[in-house]
């Protein structure tokens, strides 16, 4: 943080210094500065210096790099070549590097240029040639540019400016609304500055500038905060959403900070808006990344740590806007605190939902008529995420539960999911799918809520009708209406998740640790593993598996050069075997975060004071007795007994989620799953004489009955959740 303050300050002791007003620097300059000054900040290490100019061969070349390789699934390792004289280049410039103004180094960053110059690489995939190639070309200029001989700087040019913001048909993708569109008009932004054209500066910068926007239905961010890349509508909120365009706009808004090219204040608000309500709530605890909205990328091994702080350390130079909460999410990042924030969140335009406490965080996410369910394998990788989004319901305490597990992952087998057994999954080509059914959504006041699915997959038509029903200290899940035609099992999993502690069972009334290994078991009432708690409202048969299982990345990838040694984890998995054709089979268990063992044994007998009120194919609903919230799935109109004397009634398909104390209802929050209604219409038990925006109760004493009439929301907020209190 103290860098990007005492940059901003020594900007302003600049223009603040009193000489005449022809040697102080003109925002331009200031910015230019601010740009090489983020470019240099990182710290050098002469033993990498050693090493890049040791593989350099006499051409210019290296020797680690197979240049004839374009295609994509190589993934263009062309890229490290520019990037390595990127770092040649700051090693150069920087005083306390052993390397500085060294002669050498200057040569072969020349030499290295010049060998790309006269070859000039271009990859078969598009980002390669108009995002990775320009970015590190114009960061080498503005760190050296002067240096270099003036015939090669002008030969690079013609590569920079492929990142083009304008499409060229056949020849440039050009700049794509959303994250493409930040991130090249920075590249060409950066290389206005290295050619000091302040006047086309200045029309990049104003693009950059109207990038913060709503555009729900197309590419970028959605009404509710979550993001779309393509027009798939596939979540993407984490990946491109973050990086190329959160991150990259807020990179721009220090740059041009007290600049006449700063960026307006409603922007940046904006802009913090989307951090702390779209993607700080689809990371863990805002801390960790969350493997639920992984796409593709989901096949490359990754490192586990806390994200950085630069992103917010940027906002705050520019707004004190909910300061606080950013303030916070430092904090968290840093380990200087705890979580503490509770949250249900559903992101309507996305079909993905988010429930924290200050001690787990889990997530469902789905699909359906309105949007696909995963991205396409682009590239190679992600080839094994067909059942991504069926439901998928990944449950984390500490944030690397399922870190790196994919390599020996069952990817027909996935927690939360519902999958017929193939003997193998569908090629790459059949993996992105259109939704086949549209009643998918939840109901949530915020800080509770409730999810529902009517699922059919559209790569084999199994079919499922799944809900789940979250509260403060467990959540519950159901399923009903499981059907399929094949001849082949079809699987419900609890979990499947790295193995991290003994396995203990309740079975037929006695607790028992469990050797390694795979089994059925039957009258099962509860599974402990790794703090969490399983248990069966009704003992039932599982099959549980705490055993070693193996794989490779070159398995889950059709990318080159990955590594084909095999990886062995000890992996614990719960599930439900449906068995082949299954029709109208139901199931159902309560999933118990960071619970003691003790605790899981003392409180299961109770099923933890709540009540499945229904599992059937019209309506899906549970009651939790000690904070009085019950949560209902209406698939069709239909009626629940809440308790005695108190029912609820639903005239078409939604959601309704009641807070009750003493047998009345303080709270009612209502949703419409399907988007298609204007208006819900609920009858309730007891007399309620409220009135309110947006809904009208009509009470009848004497049939001790309320009738209310709620509007939903319509457009851009169809799908999102209406709370009205009694």
């Amino acid at each position: 943080m103290r860098s990007i303050f005492n940059s901003v300050f020594v900007a302003l002791i600049l223009v603040l210094t009193p000489f005449s007003s022809y040697t102080q620097p003109n925002d331009f300059e200031i910015i230019k500065d601010r740009v090489v000054t983020e470019l240099m900040k990182t710290s050098v290490d002469d033993k990498r210096v050693e090493e890049i100019t040791g593989r350099m061969n006499n051409d210019g070349s290296f020797s680690d790099i197979n240049y004839e390789d374009l295609s994509r699934t190589a993934g263009f390792p062309h890229r490290h070549h520019t990037g390595d004289l990127v770092y040649l280049a700051k090693a150069y410039k920087n005083k306390s590097s052993d390397f500085y103004q060294d002669k050498d180094v200057k040569t072969a960053i020349i030499k290295g240029l010049k060998f790309w110059v006269k070859h000039d690489f271009v990859g078969d995939n598009w980002h390669n040639n108009q995002i990775s190639t320009p970015t590190n070309l114009v960061n080498l200029m503005l760190i050296i540019g002067d240096e270099i001989p003036e015939e090669l700087v002008k030969k690079t040019q013609p590569m920079i400016r492929r990142a083009t913001m304008e499409q060229v048909p056949g020849v440039f993708y050009g700049a794509r609304p959303g994250g493409d569109r930040i991130a090249i008009a920075g590249i060409v932004a950066k290389n206005f500055l290295f050619l000091n054209d302040k006047e086309t500066f200045d029309e990049v910068i104003q693009i950059i500038a109207g990038e913060i926007k709503f555009t729900t239905g197309e590419r970028g961010m959605q009404h509710d905060y979550s993001f779309h890349h393509r027009h798939d509508r596939v979540n993407n909120t984490t990946s491109y959403g973050y990086g190329k365009y959160a991150n990259a706009f807020g990179e721009w808004s220090y740059y041009v900070a007290g600049t006449r090219y700063a960026f307006s204040v409603d922007k940046i608000n904006q802009l913090v808006d989307y951090y702390l309500d779209g993607i700080y709530k689809q990371l863990v605890y805002g801390i960790y990344e969350d493997i639920s909205v992984k796409n593709r990328s989901i096949s490359n091994k990754a490192t586990f740590g806390p994200r950085g702080t630069e992103e917010i350390e940027r906002l705050l130079v520019s707004t004190d806007y909910r300061k606080d909460e950013l303030e916070e999410i430092m904090r968290l990042r840093k380990g200087e605190a705890k979580p503490l924030q509770s949250f249900a969140k559903f992101f309507w335009q996305t079909e993905h939902f988010v429930f924290q406490r200050p001690n787990f965080y889990t997530t469902v996410r789905m699909f359906s008529t309105r949007n696909r369910n995963m991205e396409e394998p682009y590239n190679g990788p992600g080839k094994t995420t067909h059942h991504r989004a069926d439901g998928t319901n990944y449950l984390m305490l500490k944030g690397d539960e399922y870190h790196n597990i994919w390599p020996v992952y069952d990817w027909q087998k996935i927690s939360g999911t519902t999958i017929l057994q193939k003997p193998e999954l569908y090629g790459p080509d059949e993996i992105q799918k259109e939704g086949l059914t549209g009643f998918v959504g939840a109901v949530t006041d915020g800080l509770y809520g409730a999810v529902v699915f009517d699922f059919i997959s559209p790569h084999d038509m199994t079919e499922a009708k799944k809900s789940w029903f979250f509260f403060d200290n467990e959540y519950v899940c159901l399923g009903t209406e499981i059907h399929s035609t094949q001849d082949l099992p079809v699987v419900t999993t609890v979990n499947q998740v790295l193995m991290r502690s003994d396995v203990t069972v309740l079975q037929n009334g006695e607790m028992k640790k469990l050797p390694k290994g795979s089994r059925e078991m039957e009258n099962v009432k509860w599974v402990y593993h790794d703090k969490i708690g399983y248990i069966l409202p009704e003992p039932a048969t599982v099959h549980v598996s705490n055993q070693p299982e193996q794989g490779r990345w070159s398995d889950i990838t059709d990318q080159k050069n990955i590594s084909e040694e095999l990886i062995t984890e000890d992996v614990f998995m719960m599930y439900f075997n449906h068995g082949t054709r299954p029709d109208n089979v139901s199931y159902q268990y309560i999933v118990v975060p960071d619970v003691s063992e003790k605790e899981l044994a003392e409180t299961a007998g109770s099923n933890r004071s709540i009540e499945i009120l229904s599992n059937s194919s019209d309506i899906q609903a549970v009651k939790h007795k000690e904070p009085g919230i019950c949560q209902m799935a209406f698939y069709k109109s239909g009626e629940v007994g809440i308790s005695e004397g108190l029912n609820v009634r639903m005239d078409s398909q939604g959601m309704v989620m009641l807070k009750m104390e003493e047998n009345r209802i303080n709270e009612l929050t209502v949703s419409d799953p399907s988007r298609k209604l204007n208006r819900l219409l609920i009858t309730v038990s007891g007399v309620y004489n409220s009135a309110g925006d947006g809904f009208v109760a009509y009470p009848d004493k004497t049939q001790n009955k309320t009738i209310l009439l709620v509007d939903l929301p319509q457009g851009v907020f169809a799908g999102k959740s209406v709370n009205i209190k009694l």
